[in-house]
């Protein structure tokens, strides 16, 4: 394990910017390792405590330049560590849908939905993608920092579930994940694959052959905001499935670790959870609102319900907003002021110089009068008051696949 004291500034920094999910870890504790492992430290990686697991923060090109190559190429992750569970049985869909607010039961067979797991307080208990499969089965992927309690969270209400008579069962998966993102992603995956890709649109999946590999679910998204595929593939041929893609003729991919995958994640306006939402945050507050279905919000029969409803109606006394600032870069925890530098009205949870616009970017809570876009406010750096505006999010334009 390579100490953080040995990493260089730039490296530091990012694991500040992750300190939610290591924050936990002490020196004691045994870290988990991904299939990918020895690959990783093999070709270059410098690893560090992540969420419980031993993962790679950079390679030898360093930060800046794997997150521009994936925005330009493509990179490959490594995102082994995130929990992946199968709901089977007669009553699946009714059981996942008393835990999150997405409409599961209106997607079609292969199409998968971004949602989050809710409390009764309304609050965010985590964040995840739930597809359906025309194997039978709901295919759920969410965060390795919440695996222990989505995986038994999941567990008991599937119990409690079977108590009522109704048929689910929970399982989890112990496959290994790869996210390839970028724009050259699909003339890369497409050699290795024998269906055509241009009929695969974003948030949808597939079993597949995956260069010679069988049974891998390829799905169509991703957390850069370029378009990608995560790959669920048996562990003991990941290293395989990662061999050949970035040994491909039609693109150089590069391996890119957790510094990069952050950069990336905030440009594309995208959650950190711990950071950006976690249980005290709603939906509604976390600018998520679009990720609760019509139908759910009529039927009202969510974890929660009475909390997020009232707030999509009256607007809640907060809300989640992306800002770009000038000067020193304003990371998590930085106190929000108004334009004249004398009210506090927020807090950031999440910020970076963006490698691409090569200007500071930002997210984070502020009271709702102050969310539109365009509104001057001041951020607390070092003592010093700096200037920021309120920005629409995405800061750069998203890639996202869908067929012409």
């Amino acid at each position: 394990m390579l100490s953080r004291k040995l990493l260089p500034k730039n490296v530091t920094n990012v694991i500040k910017g992750f300190a939610c999910q290591c924050r936990n870890y002490s020196q004691n504790e045994t870290l988990k390792k991904t299939c990918l492992y020895d690959y990783h430290v093999k070709n270059g990686g410098k690893m560090v405590p992540f969420a419980g697991w031993s993962m790679p923060v950079q390679y030898t090109e360093g930060i800046s330049e794997s997150h521009l190559h994936v925005r330009s190429v493509a990179g490959l992750f490594d995102v082994s560590h995130m929990l992946q569970t199968r709901v089977t049985g007669r009553d699946g869909v009714a059981f996942i849908e008393s835990m999150i607010v997405g409409d599961v039961g209106g997607l079609r067979d292969n199409q998968g939905t971004l949602s989050v797991f809710t409390n009764e307080r309304g609050g965010i208990l985590d964040d995840l993608i739930v597809s359906k499969t025309e194997e039978g089965y709901l295919y759920v992927v969410s965060n390795a920092g919440c695996a222990d309690k989505d995986y038994n969270n999941m567990q008991t209400q599937a119990e409690q579930c079977r108590k009522k008579g109704m048929d689910v069962n929970v399982e989890m998966i112990s496959n290994g994940l790869l996210a390839l993102q970028g724009p050259s992603m699909s003339s890369v995956l497409q050699e290795g694959v024998d269906f055509d890709l241009n009929k695969l649109p974003f948030m949808t999946n597939k079993m597949a052959t995956v260069f010679g590999i069988p049974e891998c679910r390829v799905t169509r998204c991703g957390y850069t905001g370029e378009d990608g595929v995560e790959i669920s593939v048996r562990p003991d041929r990941a290293e395989d499935l990662a061999q050949a893609l970035t040994g491909s003729s039609k693109a150089k991919v590069m391996l890119i670790g957790l510094g990069a995958r952050d950069t990336l994640r905030l440009e594309a306006g995208l959650c950190l959870y711990g950071s950006d939402i976690d249980e005290t945050t709603t939906p509604v507050e976390g600018s998520l609102t679009w990720t609760i279905g019509k139908r759910r919000r009529e039927e009202a029969n969510f974890p929660g319900a009475s909390v997020i409803l009232k707030q999509i109606k009256e607007k809640p006394q907060r809300r989640r907003v992306g800002f770009i600032s000038s000067g020193a870069p304003a990371r998590g925890h930085t106190k929000i002021y108004d334009e004249s530098g004398s009210s506090l009205i927020g807090e950031l949870t999440s910020g970076c110089p963006s490698p691409s616009l090569k200007e500071n970017v930002s997210m984070g809570y502020v009271k709702t009068a102050f969310t539109k876009n365009g509104t001057k406010v001041k951020f607390e750096v070092r003592k010093k008051m700096i200037d920021a505006v309120v920005s629409k999010m995405p800061f750069v334009p998203s890639n996202y696949f869908s067929p012409k």
